[in-house]
């Protein structure tokens, strides 16, 4: 059986590329379909695979302001031609799903609906570096891109989502039903190392959506140390407001990512995620989590009893559960034993039988 699999940017390390690497577990002999690829920026992790890039790539700002070529991502997707393979998987939190198949089964493992379109929309707009000409076609792009992501929203046979959050966005977005895969934490990676010391520790892509903004904040005024590791278009920002109680560490091996969830106090995660793989990587590690109350950390935090939540997404908010937070209350085994339910073992077996099952149906009621 020939495999394709179909994912949206190689040119970043996040959640959606350690589920792409999972499949690649499953699956080596895939090929990968992507619209952009850097392989600088992924850390040559995907370069022994087979890989086909769509014409994207070779566009100018492609590897440099990817957002700009929005327009071009639909024409992309679809001008791969995948007649050659007998089952297609997309990973996807925007463009992939919409790949156009034949005669074969194809199943969405669904980040998201497409945040820019459906829940981010106007703040997207804002959010972007781009210039005042650009921003002015922007919207009316925006919507026909829209239309575009419903219709490919119907395109695959079966959608996998990766949290409950997500399950119901898909069906509010797409009137699709799915059933719920959690998404994979590497618990051999991660794992507790050393002893904790006296900081606490976010990690994230600095990026606005993030709101790394409000935990540095937070730590301005509490005075409290903190360290944060990870680059993107803020570092600057970030550096600039930050006093002397705060660290930052650029981007990290997951080797000092695992020490640094290990030592510390707590991990902070202030962003609305759809489902949050780090969230999971700091509780392997056996160190609870300090997480705004929505999402998917609402499916992978106990309250309690591997970490706590704050209200609302703003300093103060952050600020007085930090106060309060008392790191001897958490058991690290048992905050461990947490993040084992999703461990990418688990993972990896639900997704096969979830294929396997489905590719006979396919091949007994489709075909």
């Amino acid at each position: 059986m020939k495999i394709a699999l179909v994912h949206e940017f190689l040119n970043q390390l996040g959640g959606a590329e350690r589920v792409l690497q999972n499949f690649l577990a499953i699956w080596p002999e895939a090929t990968v379909h992507c619209l952009i690829y850097d392989q600088h920026k992924t850390g040559g992790i995907f370069e022994a695979y087979k890989k086909r890039l769509s014409f994207v790539n070779t566009l100018p700002l492609a590897h440099s302001h990817h957002r700009w070529l929005l327009p071009f991502m639909p024409l992309g997707i679809e001008a791969f031609n995948l007649e050659e393979f007998d089952l297609i998987i997309s990973d996807s939190s925007s463009f992939a799903k919409g790949v156009r198949t034949k005669n074969q089964l194809h199943i969405c493992y669904c980040h998201t609906p497409t945040r820019f379109l459906w829940t981010d929309f106007d703040s997207y707009l804002k959010a972007q570096n781009i210039p005042l000409v650009v921003k002015l076609f922007a919207r009316p792009v925006l919507n026909l891109i829209k239309k575009w992501d419903y219709q490919a929203g119907q395109r695959p046979h079966y959608f996998i989502a990766n949290s409950v959050n997500v399950q119901q966005r898909i069906k509010k977005f797409y009137n699709r039903d799915s059933v719920v895969i959690p998404p994979p934490v590497d618990t051999e990676v991660f794992h507790p190392e050393g002893k904790k010391e006296n900081y606490f520790f976010v990690a994230s892509r600095l990026e606005p959506y993030k709101k790394i903004e409000l935990v540095v904040q937070a730590f301005n005024e509490l005075g409290l140390p903190l360290k944060v590791a990870g680059g993107g278009t803020t570092s600057e920002k970030l550096r600039a407001m930050a006093r002397s109680n705060i660290e930052f560490l650029g981007r990290v091996s997951d080797e000092e990512l695992r020490r640094r969830y290990s030592e510390a106090q707590a991990f902070i995660f202030p962003a609305e995620e759809d489902a949050g793989i780090m969230v999971l990587e700091a509780q392997a590690c056996g160190t609870p989590v300090i997480a705004y109350k929505a999402g998917g950390a609402l499916e992978t935090v106990v309250e309690g009893e591997t970490g706590e939540f704050f209200e609302h997404q703003t300093a103060e908010s952050l600020k007085a559960i930090v106060k309060k937070f008392d790191a001897k209350k958490y058991n690290s085994v048992s905050v461990r034993d947490n993040a084992l339910r999703f461990d990418k073992k688990i993972f990896q077996q639900r997704i096969i039988n979830f294929v396997e099952q489905k590719y006979s149906d396919f091949l007994t009621n489709w075909r």
